[in-house]
Protein backbone atom coordinates (compact mmCIF):
# COMPACT_ATOMS: atom_id res chain seq x y z
CA UNK A 1 0.00 0.00 0.00
CA UNK A 2 2.77 2.46 0.88
CA UNK A 3 4.80 1.94 -2.31
CA UNK A 4 1.82 2.24 -4.64
CA UNK A 5 0.35 5.21 -2.76
CA UNK A 6 3.61 7.15 -2.99
CA UNK A 7 3.86 6.42 -6.72
CA UNK A 8 0.21 7.33 -7.35
CA UNK A 9 0.40 10.61 -5.46
CA UNK A 10 3.66 11.57 -7.17
CA UNK A 11 2.02 11.03 -10.55
CA UNK A 12 -1.04 12.98 -9.43
CA UNK A 13 1.14 15.85 -8.21
CA UNK A 14 2.97 16.05 -11.52
CA UNK A 15 -0.26 15.87 -13.52
CA UNK A 16 -1.95 18.63 -11.50
CA UNK A 17 1.14 20.82 -11.18
CA UNK A 18 1.86 20.70 -14.90
CA UNK A 19 -1.47 22.24 -15.89
CA UNK A 20 -1.04 25.84 -14.68
CA UNK A 21 2.21 27.69 -15.35
CA UNK A 22 5.32 26.68 -13.34
CA UNK A 23 5.40 30.12 -11.68
CA UNK A 24 1.81 29.81 -10.39
CA UNK A 25 1.67 30.41 -6.65
CA UNK A 26 0.43 27.58 -4.43
CA UNK A 27 -2.32 29.01 -2.16
CA UNK A 28 -1.76 26.37 0.55
CA UNK A 29 2.02 27.00 0.48
CA UNK A 30 2.05 30.71 -0.46
CA UNK A 31 5.84 31.06 -0.47
CA UNK A 32 6.11 28.42 -3.21
CA UNK A 33 5.40 28.29 -6.91
CA UNK A 34 4.30 25.02 -8.49
CA UNK A 35 7.87 24.48 -9.65
CA UNK A 36 9.04 24.93 -6.04
CA UNK A 37 6.43 22.40 -4.89
CA UNK A 38 7.52 19.77 -7.40
CA UNK A 39 11.15 20.42 -6.53
CA UNK A 40 10.42 19.94 -2.84
CA UNK A 41 8.61 16.63 -3.36
CA UNK A 42 11.24 15.19 -5.69
CA UNK A 43 14.06 16.49 -3.52
CA UNK A 44 12.54 14.91 -0.41
CA UNK A 45 12.34 11.54 -2.16
CA UNK A 46 15.99 11.78 -3.15
CA UNK A 47 17.06 12.87 0.33
CA UNK A 48 15.29 9.94 2.01
CA UNK A 49 16.79 7.58 -0.56
CA UNK A 50 20.20 8.82 0.60
CA UNK A 51 19.21 8.31 4.25
CA UNK A 52 18.16 4.73 3.65
CA UNK A 53 21.30 3.89 1.70
CA UNK A 54 23.73 5.48 4.17
CA UNK A 55 21.90 4.78 7.43
CA UNK A 56 22.33 8.28 8.84
CA UNK A 57 22.54 11.96 8.09
CA UNK A 58 22.69 15.44 9.47
CA UNK A 59 19.46 17.43 9.49
CA UNK A 60 18.70 18.54 5.94
CA UNK A 61 19.58 22.14 5.12
CA UNK A 62 18.80 21.79 1.43
CA UNK A 63 17.12 19.02 -0.53
CA UNK A 64 19.01 17.40 -3.42
CA UNK A 65 18.03 17.45 -7.06
CA UNK A 66 17.06 20.18 -9.50
CA UNK A 67 13.55 20.10 -10.88
CA UNK A 68 13.39 20.41 -14.68
CA UNK A 69 12.19 23.76 -16.00
CA UNK A 70 9.84 22.09 -18.46
CA UNK A 71 6.66 20.87 -16.72
CA UNK A 72 6.41 18.09 -19.30
CA UNK A 73 9.47 16.52 -17.67
CA UNK A 74 8.10 16.67 -14.11
CA UNK A 75 6.25 13.38 -14.23
CA UNK A 76 9.36 11.45 -15.24
CA UNK A 77 11.55 13.29 -12.73
CA UNK A 78 9.20 12.51 -9.85
CA UNK A 79 8.71 8.93 -11.04
CA UNK A 80 12.47 8.37 -11.13
CA UNK A 81 12.81 9.66 -7.57
CA UNK A 82 10.04 7.41 -6.25
CA UNK A 83 11.37 4.34 -8.05
CA UNK A 84 14.85 4.96 -6.64
CA UNK A 85 13.39 5.42 -3.15
CA UNK A 86 11.43 2.16 -3.33
CA UNK A 87 14.49 0.32 -4.67
CA UNK A 88 16.59 1.62 -1.78
CA UNK A 89 14.00 0.43 0.71
CA UNK A 90 13.59 -2.98 -0.91
CA UNK A 91 17.37 -3.46 -0.82
CA UNK A 92 17.38 -2.89 2.96
CA UNK A 93 13.85 -3.34 4.34
CA UNK A 94 15.04 -4.17 7.86
CA UNK A 95 17.57 -1.35 8.12
CA UNK A 96 17.49 1.73 10.31
CA UNK A 97 18.31 5.40 9.86
CA UNK A 98 19.91 7.61 12.50
CA UNK A 99 18.63 11.18 12.46
CA UNK A 100 19.88 13.90 14.84
CA UNK A 101 16.38 15.10 15.73
CA UNK A 102 14.08 12.16 15.03
CA UNK A 103 16.37 9.47 16.45
CA UNK A 104 16.53 5.91 15.13
CA UNK A 105 13.80 5.00 12.67
CA UNK A 106 13.36 1.77 10.71
CA UNK A 107 13.60 2.34 6.98
CA UNK A 108 9.92 1.46 6.51
CA UNK A 109 8.99 4.42 8.71
CA UNK A 110 10.81 6.75 6.33
CA UNK A 111 8.89 5.24 3.43
CA UNK A 112 5.70 5.90 5.39
CA UNK A 113 6.85 9.49 6.01
CA UNK A 114 7.37 10.07 2.30
CA UNK A 115 4.00 8.50 1.46
CA UNK A 116 2.15 11.03 3.61
CA UNK A 117 4.39 13.91 2.57
CA UNK A 118 3.62 13.12 -1.07
CA UNK A 119 -0.13 12.81 -0.42
CA UNK A 120 -0.36 16.23 1.21
CA UNK A 121 1.61 17.89 -1.57
CA UNK A 122 -0.58 16.13 -4.13
CA UNK A 123 -3.45 17.98 -2.45
CA UNK A 124 -1.51 21.26 -2.76
CA UNK A 125 -1.01 20.73 -6.48
CA UNK A 126 -4.61 19.61 -7.07
CA UNK A 127 -6.11 22.58 -5.22
CA UNK A 128 -3.86 24.99 -7.12
CA UNK A 129 -4.95 23.50 -10.43
CA UNK A 130 -8.63 23.41 -9.41
CA UNK A 131 -8.72 19.63 -9.66
CA UNK A 132 -10.35 17.11 -7.28
CA UNK A 133 -8.23 15.40 -4.67
CA UNK A 134 -9.17 11.92 -3.46
CA UNK A 135 -7.44 9.93 -0.74
CA UNK A 136 -8.31 6.45 0.55
CA UNK A 137 -9.72 6.48 4.07
CA UNK A 138 -7.09 4.09 5.40
CA UNK A 139 -4.27 6.26 4.07
CA UNK A 140 -5.88 9.43 5.46
CA UNK A 141 -6.39 7.79 8.85
CA UNK A 142 -2.76 6.69 9.01
CA UNK A 143 -1.75 10.19 7.93
CA UNK A 144 -3.55 11.66 10.95
CA UNK A 145 -1.88 9.18 13.28
CA UNK A 146 1.55 9.87 11.80
CA UNK A 147 1.05 13.63 12.06
CA UNK A 148 0.17 13.31 15.74
CA UNK A 149 3.14 10.99 16.33
CA UNK A 150 5.47 13.64 14.94
CA UNK A 151 3.91 16.53 16.85
CA UNK A 152 3.97 14.64 20.16
CA UNK A 153 7.56 13.44 19.75
CA UNK A 154 9.68 14.82 22.60
CA UNK A 155 12.29 16.07 20.13
CA UNK A 156 9.75 17.97 18.00
CA UNK A 157 10.22 21.20 19.97
CA UNK A 158 13.95 21.16 19.15
CA UNK A 159 13.07 21.16 15.46
CA UNK A 160 10.24 23.68 15.79
CA UNK A 161 10.34 25.67 19.06
CA UNK A 162 6.85 27.07 18.46
CA UNK A 163 5.41 23.64 19.26
CA UNK A 164 6.06 24.44 22.92
CA UNK A 165 2.83 26.45 22.69
CA UNK A 166 0.95 23.13 22.47
CA UNK A 167 1.70 22.40 26.11
CA UNK A 168 -1.34 22.84 28.28
CA UNK A 169 -3.28 21.88 31.38
CA UNK A 170 -5.37 19.01 30.15
CA UNK A 171 -7.32 20.70 27.34
CA UNK A 172 -8.64 18.15 24.85
CA UNK A 173 -9.32 18.08 21.11
CA UNK A 174 -11.21 15.14 19.56
CA UNK A 175 -11.10 14.30 15.86
CA UNK A 176 -14.18 12.22 15.05
CA UNK A 177 -14.16 10.60 11.58
CA UNK A 178 -17.09 9.40 9.58
CA UNK A 179 -17.12 5.61 9.42
CA UNK A 180 -14.16 4.40 7.38
CA UNK A 181 -15.08 2.52 4.23
CA UNK A 182 -12.44 0.19 2.74
CA UNK A 183 -13.03 -3.45 3.74
CA UNK A 184 -9.27 -4.10 3.91
CA UNK A 185 -8.92 -1.90 6.99
CA UNK A 186 -8.11 -3.57 10.28
CA UNK A 187 -11.18 -3.88 12.57
CA UNK A 188 -9.93 -1.10 14.85
CA UNK A 189 -9.58 1.21 11.85
CA UNK A 190 -13.05 0.32 10.51
CA UNK A 191 -14.68 1.49 13.71
CA UNK A 192 -15.73 5.01 14.54
CA UNK A 193 -12.58 5.46 16.64
CA UNK A 194 -11.25 8.98 16.54
CA UNK A 195 -8.15 10.71 17.85
CA UNK A 196 -8.20 12.24 21.33
CA UNK A 197 -5.47 14.86 21.81
CA UNK A 198 -4.66 16.04 25.33
CA UNK A 199 -2.42 19.03 25.99
CA UNK A 200 -0.29 18.28 29.04
CA UNK A 201 2.40 20.41 30.73
CA UNK A 202 5.02 18.22 29.02
CA UNK A 203 3.42 18.50 25.58
CA UNK A 204 0.54 16.96 23.63
CA UNK A 205 -0.32 13.27 23.89
CA UNK A 206 -2.93 11.35 21.91
CA UNK A 207 -4.79 8.05 21.75
CA UNK A 208 -7.47 6.37 19.70
CA UNK A 209 -10.87 6.78 21.34
CA UNK A 210 -14.31 5.68 20.17
CA UNK A 211 -15.96 8.87 21.36
CA UNK A 212 -18.89 7.04 22.94
CA UNK A 213 -17.61 7.63 26.43
CA UNK A 214 -14.60 8.83 28.38
CA UNK A 215 -12.41 11.55 26.93
CA UNK A 216 -13.84 11.63 23.41
CA UNK A 217 -17.38 12.32 24.55
CA UNK A 218 -16.25 15.00 26.99
CA UNK A 219 -13.60 16.70 24.84
CA UNK A 220 -13.35 20.48 25.01
CA UNK A 221 -13.66 20.71 21.22
CA UNK A 222 -14.68 18.06 18.69
CA UNK A 223 -13.95 18.18 14.96
CA UNK A 224 -16.15 15.73 13.03
CA UNK A 225 -16.21 14.87 9.35
CA UNK A 226 -14.82 12.66 6.57
CA UNK A 227 -11.39 11.36 7.46
CA UNK A 228 -9.81 12.90 4.35
CA UNK A 229 -11.10 16.32 5.39
CA UNK A 230 -9.95 15.84 8.99
CA UNK A 231 -6.44 15.16 7.69
CA UNK A 232 -6.52 18.23 5.45
CA UNK A 233 -7.73 20.41 8.33
CA UNK A 234 -5.03 19.01 10.61
CA UNK A 235 -2.43 19.64 7.89
CA UNK A 236 -3.82 23.17 7.39
CA UNK A 237 -4.75 22.53 3.76
CA UNK A 238 -8.43 23.24 4.47
CA UNK A 239 -9.88 25.47 7.13
CA UNK A 240 -12.73 24.00 9.17
CA UNK A 241 -15.00 26.54 7.47
CA UNK A 242 -13.87 25.60 3.94
CA UNK A 243 -14.36 21.88 4.60
CA UNK A 244 -18.14 21.91 4.25
CA UNK A 245 -18.66 18.42 5.70
CA UNK A 246 -16.60 19.22 8.81
CA UNK A 247 -18.43 20.31 11.96
CA UNK A 248 -16.74 21.88 14.98
CA UNK A 249 -18.46 21.78 18.37
CA UNK A 250 -17.18 23.06 21.69
CA UNK A 251 -14.40 25.59 22.25
CA UNK A 252 -13.35 26.58 18.72
CA UNK A 253 -10.49 28.70 20.10
CA UNK A 254 -8.66 25.54 21.20
CA UNK A 255 -8.75 24.19 17.66
CA UNK A 256 -7.65 27.53 16.22
CA UNK A 257 -4.77 27.69 18.70
CA UNK A 258 -3.66 24.17 17.75
CA UNK A 259 -3.72 24.94 14.03
CA UNK A 260 -1.90 28.26 14.50
CA UNK A 261 0.96 26.62 16.35
CA UNK A 262 1.34 23.58 14.10
CA UNK A 263 1.95 25.58 10.91
CA UNK A 264 4.92 24.24 8.95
Amino acid sequence: MTDSACSTDSAGSADSAGRPGPSTRVPTCPEWTLQDLVGHVGGAHRWVTHLIRTGGTDAAKALPGTVPDDPRAWHGWLRDGVEDLIAAYEANPDGTVEHPLLGTWPTVRWLRRMTHETSIHHADAAFTAGRPFALADDLAADGISECLELLSNVSAVEHKPGLAELRGRGETVFLRPARLRPARLRPAERSSAGWLITRTPEGPVWEREDGCGGGGAAADVTVAGPVRDLLLVLARRLTPDDAHEVKVTGDRSLLDHWLTHTAV
